[in-house]
């Protein structure tokens, strides 16, 4: 059972596709470390032995921030912004898109849910 930095991988993925399940590990990360630690990309995490294991976790707990630390240090980084009250953390107070994103038609996702507004009623003569 391969668990890593407290998430268990799949099992019947390849070593490369299974450590992007770490938060903060993409895909060129997991490949670097596959490579710096001398495992084979293409091998499932099955196949992985406990010394692969440990090789892998120690690189990765030396090299790189993951999962609680690297989710903590985003939300502060967020929250400074937010206090220093930066365009960017208004935006984030708000609720909408941060980039330039246009935001009449489209930012559902950052938005939420549609909030219909009722139109008046026209006054009866």
């Amino acid at each position: 059972m391969a668990r890593i930095a407290g998430i268990e991988l799949p099992r019947n993925k390849r070593g490369i596709i299974g450590l992007t399940y770490i938060y903060g590990i993409g895909p060129s990360r997991a490949k670097k470390i596959l490579t710096e630690t001398g495992i084979d990309e293409s091998t499932k995490i099955t196949d992985w032995n406990d010394s692969n294991i440990k090789a892998i976790s120690g690189y990765i707990q030396n090299t790189f921030k993951v999962e609680g630390e690297l989710r903590s240090e985003v939300q502060t980084n967020i929250k400074r912004l937010m206090d220093i009250g930066c365009y960017r953390g208004l935006r984030h107070r708000k609720g909408l898109p941060l980039r330039g994103q246009r935001t009449q038609t489209n930012a559902r996702t950052r938005k939420g849910k549609r909030k219909t507004v009722a139109n008046k009623k026209k006054a009866t003569k």
